[in-house]
């Protein structure tokens, strides 16, 4: 029987096929946002990175998760459905009744089972709040799963989690470190330069060799969570020409840099409102607040993982 929080639904899969596709979008300058997770400081950063330069923003979904205040929720959903979007599990579960599939995060085995647990909680209690607010829940609905963009001669897929599904982990940085050969297969059917992706809340870029020569896998981790050891701040992926002095690490394909940027809200109001809306015991609370406090057992060095890196620069704030 599927298991709510571990199943992957079948209308969550696509074929790595569909990346193989004309354009969606052109961008002179790309930001890949995933796992906002309803922090409106943190979509002010990314917002506030993207006007200085004139960027084209694409919410990577999972931009709900944290924000099940009702005024929250409308806010963070408004700002980010006016600008390109794709769905993440969050989303495509809180449009919908179907509590078959618990959060939508296909869990893999080595999530502990009260991980897997906290997180269906923590979305039966958003979507008790989106009920209230059915234009958005149908506005969510709609959102496509999957894009391709353009940035100077590269083409980009981008899609919530992997190149067969919403939900997927096979671009996680355990799969990509584990079963590289793997995800090698799927950037080859899927056709692109570079796969933008999330989910799996921990970021990695790793090379790949394929049929239309070197590409990159780059999975943000979170936009609005730390993602490193004693940091405060998310990440976003930038894809353009000119490199960011801003950025933590990154890597040329050509002429275009891959780079992850800090987005750097300010933590302490973010605490704050995480305490308020999540109090000590809640689901969320037990699950998230130390990484959000102080971030995750993770360094940069093990997200790096290119032969043609431009650098990481250590940032502890």
């Amino acid at each position: 029987m599927a298991e709510p929080g571990r199943s992957c639904p079948r209308h969550y899969r696509y074929s790595p096929a569909v990346f193989a596709r004309p354009a969606d979008i052109e961008a002179r300058s790309l930001y890949v946002v995933g796992g906002l997770y309803g922090n409106p400081f943190a979509l002010e950063a990314v917002l506030d990175l993207a006007r200085r330069e004139g960027a084209t923003l694409v919410f990577n979904g999972d931009f709900n998760w944290f924000n099940a205040d009702p005024t929250e929720f409308r806010e963070i959903n408004d700002t980010v459905l006016r600008h390109v979007a794709l769905r993440g599990n969050v989303e495509t579960e809180i449009a919908g009744e179907d509590s078959g599939a618990g959060c939508g995060c296909g869990y893999p085995e080595w999530v502990g089972d009260g991980e897997v647990e906290r997180s269906n909680e923590i979305l039966e209690r958003l979507r008790e709040t989106a009920r209230g607010f059915p234009d958005l829940c149908a506005r969510l609905g709609r959102l496509p799963m999957h894009l391709v963009a353009e940035v100077g001669d590269l083409r980009v897929g981008i899609a919530h989690g992997d190149a067969e599904s919403l939900a997927g982990w096979q671009f996680s940085q355990e799969a990509l470190r584990d079963h590289p050969e793997r995800a090698s297969a799927l950037l080859a059917c899927a056709g692109v330069d570079v796969f933008a992706c999330t989910h799996t809340c921990l970021p990695v870029m790793q090379d790949f060799a394929t049929p239309r020569g070197t590409a990159l896998i780059v999975n943000n981790g979170a936009a609005g969570m730390p993602n490193f050891r004693d940091t405060r701040f998310g990440l976003a992926t930038r894809i353009a020409s000119e490199p960011s002095r801003e950025a933590l690490y990154g890597a040329r394909l050509g002429a275009i840099v891959v780079e992850a940027v800090p987005a750097c809200y300010d933590h302490d109001a973010w605490l704050a409102r995480f305490d308020r809306v999540w109090p000590a015991g809640s689901p969320a609370a037990v699950s998230y607040r130390k990484r959000i406090a102080s971030g995750p057992g993770y360094d940069v060095e093990h997200a790096l993982r290119t032969s043609f890196s431009t650098g990481a620069r250590s940032r502890a704030a």
